[in-house]
């Protein structure tokens, strides 16, 4: 391709307006209940959890088929009709003056966010091998910053209304849409197309079709792992920050900031030295490490000073996800880099179902429910499933039959 940096450029903004999308909605998120009737802090909380899984939900299961279409009639339109899918959502969720028409929003929300399926395949074809760990990694650090931006974003402008951080969104997503529809070239050849297929479209019937990859099974399960484990931090460290050291939402909102952007650097800049200096199999395997040991110290981390002092360790661990995406990407034919890229989203829509749940049920239990008082127990589960993760990362990279740099 020729125009490959500003397609690169789009791509990116692309995942980072679809990941401010997410994070937009959570400090707005009670008062916007209240308006609709919901004001009991106990029903708001439930019901905000139920807006979240709805939403992921939905990417679950469309996830795969956005991929598989992405592969038949190209990545351009797909994205471009998912943009407008994403700032339908907005409009919808600015003038909801229901619940019903909440969870409406939400659902369209989820759809238009498992273009991200697709955003992937679009940089799987416009990357040489040696670049693939890189530009995911920059997708990585997109989704840092929008998780960095999305709650600040939403919290300045909830100052004016709760529907006018939507009203933005919306307009930011249209504007991509506008620059996409007369700057994104295609990406996908036609020769490089195949017909699409509801059985290979499905969630189930995905992952199914992938045991003809054997060599790939181990490491599917593992990338699942990961994500799960990471909701330690994405869905327990408000919680775990209020309990421990009594933060405010001025605190959390500082720690998130510095995590996100940590995140992203090590995600856009370090990923690229390191596969560079150690190759990809020790690039992964050193994340792994920094993973493991950053979730153990934090369990441990009873004064304020010890969650910052070990957050570097713990960042490192974002060596290890966009590698391992990279090495299994060039395993498969350039045909299927959709529904590959389709399965990574799955499983990280189902991760982002199960995590929250598991991390904070196992949070409440150790700090009121028995008599062990643990409140970094949920990083401790954490850290015995990403130490799970990385043995069975270690022998699955020893198949000699696996393309590596």
């Amino acid at each position: 391709m020729s125009k490959r940096t500003p397609a690169l450029g789009f791509i990116l903004v692309t995942v980072l307006i679809d990941v401010i999308g997410v994070g937009i909605i959570i400090p707005i998120i009670p008062d916007l209940l209240a308006e609709l009737g919901i004001e009991d802090p106990g029903d708001a909380s439930k019901m905000g959890g139920l807006l979240i899984s709805s939403y992921a939900i939905m990417q679950f299961f469309f996830a795969p088929i956005l991929g598989g279409l992405s592969d038949r009639y190209g990545r351009r339109l797909v994205i471009l009709i998912s943009l407008l899918g994403l700032t339908t959502d907005y409009l919808l969720t600015a003038f909801a003056p229901t619940l019903l028409w909440l969870f409406a929003g939400r659902i369209v929300a989820g759809i238009g966010g498992a273009s991200f399926t697709t955003a992937s395949a679009y940089i799987a074809d416009i990357s040489t091998p040696e670049k693939r760990a890189q530009n995911f990694g920059m997708i990585g650090a997109a989704f840092g910053v929008g998780f960095v931006i999305g709650p600040i974003i939403g919290g300045f402008l909830g100052e004016f209304g709760t529907r006018v951080p939507f009203f933005v969104a919306a307009g930011l997503s249209f504007a991509n849409w506008i620059y996409g529809l007369f700057i994104l070239p295609e990406s996908l050849p036609v020769e490089n197309r195949r017909k699409f297929d509801w059985k290979r479209a499905n969630p189930l019937g995905t992952f199914i079709n992938l045991m003809r990859y054997p060599k790939l099974i181990t490491l599917f399960i593992s990338f699942f792992i990961i994500y799960l484990a990471g909701h330690a931090v994405q869905s327990n460290w408000s919680f775990f920050g209020k309990e421990v050291y009594a933060w405010g939402p001025k605190q959390i909102g500082i720690s998130l900031t510095l995590v996100g952007v940590s995140v992203a650097i090590v995600q856009a800049v370090l990923i690229k030295n390191a596969v560079k200096k150690f190759g990809q199999k020790k690039t992964v395997y050193y994340g792994l490490i920094f993973n493991f040991l950053g979730l153990i110290l934090f369990s441990i981390a009873t004064e304020e000073w010890m969650i910052y002092t070990f957050l570097p360790v713990y960042v490192l661990g974002g060596l290890a996800g966009a590698t391992l995406q990279a090495i299994m990407s060039s395993q498969v034919s350039p045909t299927e880099q959709g529904e590959l890229m389709g399965t990574f989203t799955g499983l990280q829509s189902l991760a982002n179902i199960l995590g929250p749940l598991m991390m904070t049920s196992v949070f409440s239990y150790y700090t009121r429910d028995v008599g062990v008082y643990f409140p970094g127990s949920a990083f401790a589960l954490a850290a015995v499933l990403s130490l799970t993760s990385g043995l069975m990362i270690f022998f699955a990279l020893k198949n000699k039959g696996l393309k590596l740099s």
